[in-house]
């Protein structure tokens, strides 16, 4: 089972959560998100020698962003992964991922949700994640009812996400039975503020999911 860690910000608690080596650090590229990166300083974008250093995935998480701006971030910053968090196409999907960049197609989870729209993905997407449906696209740190996810047949590896904790671990083990998760996707339950992540609890969660999986 792979860690992501998202809505990372500061420098120093950047590097100091990346030293603890979870799979995949998130940095959120959305302007009206509270964790944006670029729209506070101090930000790690100020140093481009700590990006190249970080010994993990790093995934830019993108909104409905203009195709031309995403690959210009995703370049000038060192982005190994795209998460797609928004209304994205698949041919929008397929755009980028034709200029190499793996792709994570993000879709927000509820009651209503209907699975078969995955399909127009599967061939443009290198994961799916499944968040909690929200208007702000993410960062709600609520759950979805995850025995929706039973729904889901298609053949993408999951990402999973929504207001995840330490506390939820169990009940996640017995889920994978059914789906195929690749990761777990940790954000506000890791934080003491916004984008500032609680090395004590990231370090808890990393540890029990590697005793766990």
């Amino acid at each position: 089972m792979k860690i992501k860690i998202c809505g990372m910000k500061y420098p120093e608690n950047i590097q100091e959560v990346a030293d603890l080596l979870p799979d995949y650090l998130g940095f959120i590229f959305y302007p009206h998100s509270k964790r944006f990166v670029l729209g506070e300083h101090p930000t790690i974008f100020e140093n481009f020698m700590l990006l190249d250093s970080l010994r993990v995935q790093k995934v830019g998480v993108f909104v409905n962003e203009d195709i031309k701006q995403v690959i210009q971030y995703a370049t000038l910053y060192g982005m190994n992964l795209l998460q797609l968090h928004g209304e994205e196409t698949p041919e929008y999907c397929e755009q980028l991922r034709y200029v190499g960049f793996p792709i994570i197609k993000a879709f927000g989870i509820d009651e209503h949700f209907d699975f078969s729209v995955l399909g127009e993905y599967e061939d443009v997407c290198d994961y799916f994640l499944f968040d909690t449906k929200s208007v702000a696209h993410g960062g709600t740190g609520q759950h979805f009812d995850w025995n929706l996810l039973r729904q889901y047949s298609g053949n993408q590896p999951v990402f999973l996400s929504g207001g995840l904790e330490i506390k939820d671990i169990p009940t996640i083990h017995d889920l994978i039975k059914d789906i195929p998760i690749h990761a777990l996707d940790f954000n506000s339950k890791l934080e003491k503020d916004y984008g500032y992540k609680d090395l004590e609890k990231c370090k808890e969660v990393i540890q029990i999911v590697k005793n766990t999986f």
